[in-house]
């Protein structure tokens, strides 16, 4: 009988290889994504190894008591077609067992989730575009709000607390933070950081399409002549015009699943979201 993977979880070391494999699927990820998704769970990121090398990767990620978000769900080309991330796929969604589980899906793997229990809620478009202009007058650096203020604004646009993520994803190198203050009240926030290719924004979480303009044209304005991408939540009809005001080009869309009910979260304030892998 020929030799079986095992399944392991993994290593901070082995979450840059998934990401490194994630370089290669074309997915773009930040450069020191791996450090702060590791952050998030330390035990939601597994392997697939055979003969001791990786051929698959998973991440499963625990967000507070009962929801889990599943990414980086990438089999190396030789591996494909032989059961292995299938086989990875079920040991993930038994560490979420319990929860309702939610991921971004391209819409052409959409089936293959519906068949594994998930329902599609809504759709997401990636746009590119490229930096320039000037900063406005009304938005002020990330770092001088209070963390509380920044994780219970999150709180209202994510279905789980996930501070520990979001201190990593503030501090990352090269990250860059604004938002925008009523009174001594959080209006909105975004945060800019470089990836394999330009920039991506994520989070842009925002009052209104006033607040999320001022916040996009300040993290834009830090970047100029630079590629930088949005991922829109298509629902956010205000984010959406946001988008088609500025020229973005559509690059792909996902669809956002979950295994229950979609949770409660305000999607009004979604202007762009963190992290297809992590959520």
């Amino acid at each position: 009988m020929a030799n079986r993977p095992t399944i392991r979880t993994m290593t901070r070391d082995d979450v840059d290889f998934a990401i490194r494999m994630a370089a290669r699927e074309g997915w773009n990820p930040g450069l020191s994504d791996a450090e702060c998704f590791y952050a998030a769970d330390p035990e939601g990121f597994f392997v697939s190894e055979l003969d001791g090398e990786p051929v698959a990767t998973i991440s499963a990620v625990r967000y507070g008591e009962d929801f889990g978000f599943v990414g980086l769900y990438i089999v190396t080309p030789d591996a494909r077609g032989k059961g292995y991330g299938m086989e990875l796929w079920q040991h993930a969604m038994t560490h979420l067992e319990g929860r309702n589980v939610g991921l971004d899906a391209v819409t052409e793997q959409e089936h293959t989730y519906v068949k594994s229990g998930f329902s599609s809620y809504y759709r997401s478009t990636r746009f590119e575009g490229i930096g320039g202009g000037s900063k406005p007058a009304n938005v002020v650096p990330l770092t001088t709000v209070d963390f509380a203020q920044v994780v219970e604004y999150d709180r209202k646009c994510f279905p789980g607390a996930r501070d520990n993520f979001m201190h990593a994803w503030l501090e990352a190198v090269g990250a860059t933070g604004f938002a925008v203050m009523d009174g001594k009240r959080l209006a909105g926030f975004g945060v800019l950081r470089p990836c394999a290719m330009g920039y991506k924004i994520g989070p842009l979480f925002a009052d209104d399409g006033e607040v999320a303009a001022s916040l996009f044209q300040a993290l834009t304005a830090s970047i100029p002549g630079e590629k930088f991408y949005l991922d829109v939540v298509e629902p956010n009809i205000a984010a959406m015009a946001l988008a088609k005001k500025h020229d973005l080009t559509e690059v792909f869309v996902t669809v956002r699943m979950y295994t229950g009910d979609a949770p409660d979260m305000d999607m009004d304030k979604i202007f762009g979201v963190t992290s297809f892998e992590l959520g």
